[in-house]
């Protein structure tokens, strides 16, 4: 199927799976309420706070909002669920950005913000186990005496859990990888309640099906993340970061794809157009030029960081990069970076009293200035204001459109772009998404991007593993 049948207004909901009827409701409800006590909530307020969504996607509060402490909690509401059918739907700290958190059918909405526990750590092992509610922030403060961290960096302080159900990136992807590349084995409960062990602590195993990389990036249609198994890196001897202005978008690419051809092991490069400098100048309190920029840094020994950095100041001048400059300096580095990642809230103020609405795609980096040039070019023709961000390294880049919700004829201008931005990506051999997931707003580009074949293995899998599609249903695939 060509991405250019897609309608941009397909409908992405599920079909055949009907609502639990209201006996079924209330005796979970109850039950859950006399095992949970205070720990389960059916507050209207609460219950809209866990199905909320950064997007324009609307929100479909659950039933109730179970705040567990284990596995073996966790567990028992899914063995409660199942034997009614009600939906149950993970919750971490809620930064996900295509309705993964929607409860379409109603159901429980398990909160693991109360499993915070960093089960182990393995400094001679590079690793560490932890629970899902742990955010990516404490982790590396809990971490930062034994010489380690973790490196994935999606931005928000997201929970572990979360970032290994999406298969969150980030920043530092060019360099650390994905959640995919830094999960060594999860605790999972699957839709019947039973506890998964997918993985050892060994780096690499032969030993039957991947387990731990089906259920990463299963947004919890298959199962609950209970507990993680990360892989850790060692903090640098030294890191050089810096930033370099460009006379467009085209040339700062061209600056990114010879860095990465040429082999420079570059930590992470980030690309913000300048209608995104110029909200992060009046939110950040910077004065940055006003024009397409590249944010760096290399990671390694002193000496490294420094041949490094001045061989991309070379790269950079030579695709036209000007007031290129980099520091070793912490608190320079750190003042840049909490900008770049204040960018939703440096966006917002570009056009008060619009809704940011975010979303992502990915391309081959060789393809990606083409994908930007038309892009943004596409925003003007568009009379849009919607600055860009990417994760440039690895060929991910964001567009967030400011739109006034009241106005139907802005919203079906945006809706129009975000479609046309997504046929374009897939056009080039890209993804509709990078890092920010399926859930249920980009469903409908599922089978044009990976065809009706392998759509079709991942409804069979997904009934099997959930005949009864109690977890996260309306996500990924319809069934």
């Amino acid at each position: 199927m060509s991405a250019a049948l897609i309608s941009p207004s397909s409908a992405s909901a599920p079909r055949g799976r009907a609502m639990p009827d209201e006996a079924s409701v209330a005796r979970v409800v109850g039950e859950l309420q006399k095992r949970f006590g205070n720990r389960a909530v059916t507050s209207q307020a609460v219950r809209e706070q866990h199905a909320h969504t950064t997007t324009w996607i609307p929100v479909q509060a659950p039933d109730v909002v179970v705040f567990p402490q284990s596995t073996d909690e966790i567990a028992e509401i899914v063995r409660l669920c199942a034997a009614e059918r009600m939906p149950v739907i993970p919750f971490g700290v809620g930064t996900s950005l295509e309705g993964h958190l929607n409860a379409p059918y109603g159901g429980v909405s398990v909160d693991t913000s109360q499993m915070k526990a960093i089960v182990a750590v393995h400094p001679e092992d590079l690793d560490v186990v932890v629970q899902p509610g742990v955010t990516r922030k404490e982790l590396n403060e809990y971490l930062r005496d034994t010489g380690l961290f973790f490196p994935i960096d999606p931005g928000a302080d997201a929970t572990i859990g979360g970032m290994a159900a999406t298969r969150a990136s980030g920043t530092n992807a060019v360099r650390y990888g994905t959640m995919k590349d830094n999960v060594l084995a999860l605790k999972v409960v699957n839709p019947k309640g039973e506890i998964v062990h997918t993985g050892s602590r060994a780096r690499k195993s032969s030993a039957g099906n991947d387990l731990t990389r089906l259920y990463v990036g299963s947004e919890g249609t298959l199962g609950i993340i209970t507990e993680i198994t990360l892989r850790l890196s060692g903090i640098p001897e030294a890191i050089s970061g810096g930033i370099c202005s460009f006379p467009s978008l085209k040339a700062a690419c061209d600056a990114v794809i010879l860095t990465i051809q040429c082999g420079l092991p570059i930590a992470r490069i980030e690309l913000l157009d300048e209608v995104q400098i110029r909200g992060i100048n009046a939110y950040s309190k910077l004065s940055l030029p006003e024009t397409p920029l590249l944010l760096f840094e290399f990671h390694g020994t002193e000496a490294g960081v420094q041949e490094q950095a001045e061989r991309f100041g070379e790269i950079a001048t030579e695709c036209g990069g000007t007031g290129f400059r980099f520091s070793t300096d912490a608190d320079e580095r750190s003042k840049l970076w909490q900008a770049r990642h204040d960018v939703y809230w440096a966006s917002l103020g570009l056009r008060p009293g619009a809704k940011g609405v975010a979303t992502d795609v990915c391309v081959p980096i060789s393809r990606l200035a083409e994908c930007l040039a038309e892009t943004k070019a596409d925003i003007e023709r568009s009379g849009m204001i919607a600055p860009i961000a990417g994760h440039v390294g690895d060929g991910n880049f964001h567009v967030m459109p400011l739109v006034m919700m009241d106005d139907p004829a802005e919203v079906e201008t945006i809706e129009g772009f975000m479609h046309r931005l997504v046929e374009r990506a897939m056009a080039m051999d890209g993804t509709c998404t990078g890092e920010h997931g399926v859930g249920s707003g980009k469903m409908k580009y599922l089978t044009a991007e990976h065809g009706a074949e392998a759509i079709e293995t991942m409804r069979l899998l997904k009934r099997s593993l959930d005949p009864d599609d109690i977890m996260n249903p309306g996500k990924i695939v319809a069934v």
